[in-house]
């Protein structure tokens, strides 16, 4: 009798449970009433004063510095970084697979390449580098959260992964992504939903969820994520770190497992390869990793590049202008997120960089078009996947995503010629009134703050610059505070998507339904504003297509102005 998606999903999880040193384990969980868990790690006694210094006082960049230097050991770091992984999976439930006794062996061979060599092997040498699940391991299994490609080892490691091996790096967890990888809340039959360390109740964000909150509890200081929709700058935003989205022919998606045929992604919108961090640095020091593995010599969609040769103009010496989208104009932003827009832009100005106001019209012809190509294949290779296991779609996928009949080409051509007209016209936008060159511009990264769990609502704010191929990122900016739950949105909505955005901010009484376990479940459809205090808020950067130090540039400009800024450096 072949096996069910129930005892296939039990079998996997108590598998990577065992994978758990007994001493790692916490002596008991929080309870459903405990909303934060970020100081779960500091207060539950398993990390020693060494390790939680490792973990919360440096980023990639200096602890690669400090094994160089022979002031910190590969194999402490490694360690110290292991067992916060498993105390972040013990209540956020972000991990996939685990294999800490492979990363300490990892650790202990690249400490003897330093003492034998005299340097380090590249410039991640001993730094822990956590990897989405999509990212394939030979060895390893890369389910992507499906029961039908679960036990089924990968026989081929990605290329990313190869490229970050021969830098240095310790690999050590994969995290958790939603089913199918077409939602945004990482929840999936096998491995479960994972939390929001700030706030349990409100997402973890999709489809990298699991790299957002490991990173957010300091289990991870550098990970790898992917994005179609997405899927790096949400869970960037919903966990207060850096998150940077290449243009697709940027970064080596080869060995990157997406439930897809092989050629659908010469077909419908190529999804991009990126870094989640906790530092920007730690961003560029990734993409410089990436391009000195010259990954263009095994994947033929790469195109050559040097990161020190993608400057395009943007130079310290020129004085920079950064344009303004308030607005897509299918989804008004929430006061909060207009707000803290302001701020930013307030913040900006403070230090002398100038600013312009930026109309967009044709913005809101993007999130359609998206749509068009999300649903060129049916959705029928994961639906085929899904009948290969015998699993039921998860609750808030079940009335949203069903079989279609494929695209005819003339369906798929007039897709291809609507967005090559809507790229030509955005090519408009890069100048402004004067003739002057835009830098780069900031918006929201959603119309709403960090929604309860299956609430959020549209991903136009994302889509549009995946449907554009412009690289674009996340930058945290602080925190929610009590004066930013006041006002509503007035006037008639803009769309069906943008009535649906209003009802996040309206006040309501907090049912029972939506306290305790039950809030992580996303039942019930009435919350409280009060739900957001203490969640992260955000501001997006996008630059033109394959200009990524371009934008890495401006999110400098723009990341110096918030720091600068006492009242919203607070995270």
């Amino acid at each position: 009798m072949a096996a069910t998606w129930q005892s296939i999903a039990a079998r996997k999880q108590e598998e990577r449970n065992s994978r758990i040193p007994k001493e790692w384990r916490l002596q008991g969980l929080p309870g459903d009433d405990v909303v934060s868990v970020r100081d779960v790690p500091r207060t539950c006694g398993l990390l020693d004063p060494r390790e939680l210094e490792i973990t919360e006082s440096h980023d990639a960049t200096s602890l690669a510095q400090a094994i160089a230097d022979g002031r910190m050991k590969s194999v402490d770091v490694a360690t110290a970084f292991c067992k916060r992984a498993a105390i972040a999976q013990q209540v956020t439930n972000c991990l996939t697979e685990i294999f800490f006794t492979e990363a300490l062996a990892r650790a202990e061979q690249l400490a003897a390449y330093l003492s034998r060599m005299g340097h380090t092997l590249g410039p991640l040498h001993g730094v822990p580098v956590s990897l989405k699940d999509s990212l394939r391991i030979s060895g390893y299994d890369t389910s992507i959260g499906l029961a039908a490609l679960t036990f089924t080892p990968s026989n081929e490691t990605a290329l990313l992964v190869q490229i970050l091996l021969n830098a240095g790096a310790v690999l050590y967890v994969k995290t958790n992504v939603p089913q199918t990888l077409m939602s945004l809340d990482s929840d999936n039959n096998v491995f479960g939903r994972t939390l929001n360390p700030y706030n349990r109740r409100l997402t973890a964000g999709g489809s990298s969820g699991g790299e957002g909150a490991l990173i957010a509890m300091k289990g991870s200081v550098l990970g790898v994520g992917t994005d179609v929709g997405g899927s790096i700058r949400i869970p960037a935003m919903c966990n207060a770190i850096y998150g940077l989205k290449p243009s697709a022919q940027r970064v080596p998606y080869v060995g990157i497992e997406g439930g897809k045929k092989p050629g659908m992604e010469t077909l419908d919108l190529s999804a991009s390869a990126g870094p989640l961090a906790r530092s920007l640095r730690d961003v560029e020091l990734f993409m410089k990793v990436v391009a000195e593995g010259r990954p263009w010599e095994r994947d033929p969609n790469i195109i050559p590049w040097r990161w020190q040769d993608l400057n395009h103009g943007f130079r310290s010496e020129m004085k920079p202008l950064i344009g303004v989208v308030r607005t897509d104009d299918l989804i008004e932003p929430l006061p909060p997120i207009k707000k803290v827009l302001k701020e930013v832009v307030q913040a900006l100005k403070a230090q002398g960089v100038e600013t312009v106001e930026l109309d967009v019209p044709m913005f809101k012809k993007c999130q359609s078009l998206a749509n068009g190509f999300f649903g060129i294949d049916g959705a029928n290779d994961m639906f085929d996947l899904l009948k290969e296991g015998g699993e039921p779609l998860v609750a808030w996928l079940e009335p949203r995503l069903k079989r279609k009949q494929p695209k005819t080409m003339q369906e798929v051509k007039d897709l291809h010629a609507r967005r090559t007209e809507l790229e030509t016209d955005f090519l408009k936008i890069w100048k402004d009134r004067k003739g002057r060159r835009i830098d780069a511009f900031i918006c929201p990264v959603a119309p709403h703050p960090v929604p309860p769990i299956d609430r959020w609502n549209g991903v136009s704010y994302t889509s549009s610059f995946v449907l554009l191929d412009y690289p674009a990122g996340t930058i945290p900016v602080r925190l929610m505070e009590e004066g930013d739950l006041e006002g509503e949105l007035e006037g008639v909505a803009l769309s069906s998507w943008d009535k649906v955005n209003r009802e996040l901010c309206k006040v309501r009484p907090l049912s029972k339904e939506l306290k305790g376990a039950n809030a992580r479940k996303g039942t019930g459809q009435s919350i409280n504003k009060d739900i957001y205090l203490g969640s992260p808020l955000s501001v997006q950067v996008v630059a033109p297509k394959l200009q990524e130090r371009r934008l890495y540039q401006a999110m400098q400009v723009v990341d110096n102005a918030i720091r600068s800024k006492a009242p919203i450096a607070k995270l």
